[in-house]
């Protein structure tokens, strides 16, 4: 009978990696930087939706102020609209880190353009187009900026308002609304906006206060605290968080839902 002994203790893979490991080649990397890349697969702290509406010379965006982790309302002070510039106001809805990230390099941006001091500046129309193009390429790598956004703004006199999402899908509308908001409030906003183009930013406010106040009622990840932000001609105005009123005496008629 063969004896195979011998066979058996050959260390074929003398100084090889270890199981799972990578080949440690000269001049190269260690087997522990060499790991798999790491996407955000699932958003861990959020913002819901996130409502835009143009009215006579100009536009109103809005936002709750909530971050939700998971289903618990854990941060309840975030702001998610804010200005770009003299004629560009955002909000954002989705992963608070990654609005976060963005927000940040934007607002490097326009510390590079102020610097060039050329005369140029971004337009509303070219940040929507440089969101787009961001949104698109994340995509591509399949590691997305899991927001939506929604930009607004003032160009040559006249309101625009647009929308884009983390997988680059962008449209301008007068009406636009993310999250939860496309179902709830989007049809109030585009029956108002049908039966009044031409809304005063009063009239646009209550609009929006409206909407808020179903958001709040429906979505179970929207807050009673939000912030308002409209660009008209005279510039971008970043209203203070406030309260809206709610009204829960008829709460017991809503019934089928235990």
């Amino acid at each position: 009978m063969a004896d195979y002994s011998g066979f058996m203790n050959t260390q074929f893979w003398q100084n090889g990696p270890g199981p799972g490991s990578f080949y440690n080649l000269p001049g190269g990397t260690t087997s522990s930087q060499n790991g798999p890349k790491k996407h955000t697969l699932d958003p861990m702290t959020t913002g819901t939706s996130v409502i835009g509406l143009k009215f006579d010379g100009g536009v109103m965006i809005a936002a709750d102020t909530l971050g939700s982790y998971g289903s618990l309302a854990r941060f309840r002070q975030i702001s998610r609209v804010y200005a770009v510039n003299n004629n560009t106001v955002m909000g954002g809805s989705g992963d608070i880190a990654d609005f976060q990230f963005l927000k940040n390099k934007i607002e490097q941006m326009m510390i590079d353009e102020e610097c060039l001091d050329d005369g140029h500046g971004y337009t509303p129309k070219s940040i929507f187009s440089w969101l787009t193009r961001v949104m698109y390429n994340r995509r591509s790598k399949f590691n997305p900026l899991w927001n939506v956004y929604v930009v607004g703004g003032m160009q040559d006199n006249e309101p625009f308002l647009g929308y884009v999402n983390l997988i680059g899908t962008a449209y301008q509308a007068p009406t636009i609304a993310t999250g939860f908001g496309g179902y709830l409030a989007q049809p109030i906003l585009r029956d108002e906006y049908e039966k009044n183009s031409k809304m005063t930013l009063e009239e646009a406010r209550e609009v929006i206060k409206r909407c808020m106040k179903v958001l709040f009622y429906r979505d179970a990840r929207s807050y009673n605290r939000y912030q308002i932000a409209y660009i008209t001609k005279d510039g971008p105005v970043i209203e203070d968080p406030v309260a809206g009123e709610a009204n829960w005496e008829i709460a017991h008629y809503v019934k089928g839902y235990e």
